[in-house]
């Protein structure tokens, strides 16, 4: 068979499935780089508190899950989670291995990744943003709230967008981790179809390309944001 069979989308290529295999790993990429800015924020927080404690937390989950091999954190995520989930039906009486879903587990684990890099991202964002602006806001006499929507946040996003476009990407790569625990998404499906045709080329070749797309396309969404972000201001 030759390459433009093989990857044909129509009934016996394998194009469709490759297609479909990419929107998993979007999907996957994209919720699991939004759950992590939850995480993110939230630990940016804590390292900006004056807080012994919550500062000592967020540090230690920074350190934690940028130190540990992502590989790691996801087997470790789906096995642990997998083993305490089988125990709770022992419990209530149901015999057998009870599994997390792949897709759930994954998106759960790129979250808490990206999460401890979003985190310092935030945190450098803010520390960036200039500090007369909230003597600004005070003098105004806004809310915290209202400081926070209408001052710190807009200016924060310029200097954090940068930052958030690399760890879209880390995102997006490490998703192929995921095929570990059993999910189809896209490099997982390229090693299935170079299993069955022998052309091992061919499909690896066009996951690359099918990522480098994803990746290009995402890559002009950051863009159009930090120019969104920075206009009516000059940069030095």
């Amino acid at each position: 068979m030759d390459i433009t069979h093989i990857l044909a989308l129509a009934e016996g290529g394998w194009g469709a499935a490759l297609v479909i295999a990419s929107g998993v790993t979007l999907s996957l990429s994209v919720l699991g780089f939004l759950l992590g800015a939850v995480f993110g924020a939230l630990a940016a927080g804590g390292r900006l508190s004056s807080r012994r404690i919550p500062s000592w937390l967020a540090n230690a989950y920074g350190t934690l899950f940028r130190g540990v091999p992502d590989l790691l954190t996801i087997y470790l995520l789906y096995y642990g989670g997998s083993i305490a989930l089988t125990q709770l039906g022992e419990f209530f009486g149901n015999a057998g291995f009870i599994g997390l879903p792949a897709f759930a587990t994954g998106v759960l684990a790129l979250s808490i990744i990206s999460g401890a890099y979003q985190a310092e991202v935030y945190r450098g964002a803010y520390q960036a943003v200039d500090s007369g602006q909230f003597d600004a806001s005070k003098a105004l006499g806004l809310s915290r709230f209202q400081s926070l929507r209408l001052v710190t946040m807009p200016q924060l996003m310029r200097h954090a967008l940068p930052g958030l476009g690399n760890v879209w990407q880390l995102v997006l790569k490490d998703s192929a981790l995921i095929s570990v625990i059993g999910l189809v998404e896209l490099m997982r499906q390229a090693q299935i179809g170079a299993g069955s045709t022998r052309e091992p080329f061919i499909f690896y070749i066009a996951a690359g390309l099918l990522y480098f797309v994803i990746a290009a396309m995402t890559a002009s969404v950051f863009r159009y944001g930090e120019t969104r972000a920075w206009r009516g201001t000059v940069r030095a």
